[in-house]
């Protein structure tokens, strides 16, 4: 899973990477709209948002998050423990709220339980897709009783497409999500990948599922129309 911490305070965004870095691998931001920029690509699991900051403020973030329709989990941290404050957050769409200062602990437990509430459909770790499903544990798939070899990444890509089945995935979402920002590899690696994915599902018959949004990028869709 993957994280976004949006804090100006750079000892406390480190402290807080290192807390959760066993669980997600994450990105840093330390003004609002650095913050913003990278909240905007949609490709994490978890923000987690700082109110007091230069630029923009984390309401002004996370009111622009949710007037593009960007659905990402937010936990605000604040230094302040009135609840207009923390009204004010929840009605532009936090999901959480943290005092500062707060236990290591709290923190993860918050997290740990706005990725359940969040992820409600995903039980026992099984993504599914008609007969396709996912297990997140073990990081099989199959498509009824045939066991796929997806290796690594395509494993990743494959699991990135049916978590937003029906939604179009730029290319730069899909490589920034699998790949990271810092990676040197090009961004055809993620046509590659998608060829390969494609190869693999098409035994099943599961390969005309996932569509070309040419100039764009790719979806996976229930209706498994012809690729534009």
């Amino acid at each position: 899973m993957r994280a976004l911490v949006i804090e100006d305070d750079k000892l406390l965004s480190n402290a807080i990477c290192s807390n959760i870095g066993g669980t997600f691998d994450y990105e840093q931001a330390f003004d609002g709209e650095e913050g913003l920029y990278l909240a905007e690509q949609n490709i994490y699991d978890v923000v987690i948002l700082d109110v007091m900051m230069p630029k923009r403020d984390g309401y002004n973030v996370l009111a622009a998050l949710r007037d593009k329709g960007i659905k990402t989990p937010v936990i605000m941290l604040t230094a302040k423990d009135g609840i207009d404050d923390k009204v004010k957050g929840f009605k532009l769409g936090a999901d959480d709220y943290l005092v500062k200062p707060f236990h290591r602990q709290e923190l993860l437990v918050r997290i740990e339980s706005l990725m359940r509430r969040s992820k409600g459909a995903l039980k026992e770790h099984i993504l599914s897709f008609k007969g396709l499903t996912l297990n997140l544990n073990n990081r099989t798939a199959r498509v009824g009783n045939e066991e796929l070899a997806f290796q690594g990444k395509q494993f990743d890509v494959l699991e990135y497409l049916v978590s937003n089945k029906n939604t179009i995935l730029t290319k730069k979402q899909i490589f920034d999500r699998i790949w990271g920002f810092d990676s040197d590899t090009t961004m055809t690696v993620v046509d590659v990948y998608t060829s390969n994915i494609r190869k693999i599902l098409k035994s099943s018959g599961y390969d005309k599922y996932i569509k070309t949004v040419r100039g764009i990028g790719y979806m996976i869709t229930d209706s498994g129309e012809e690729n534009e």
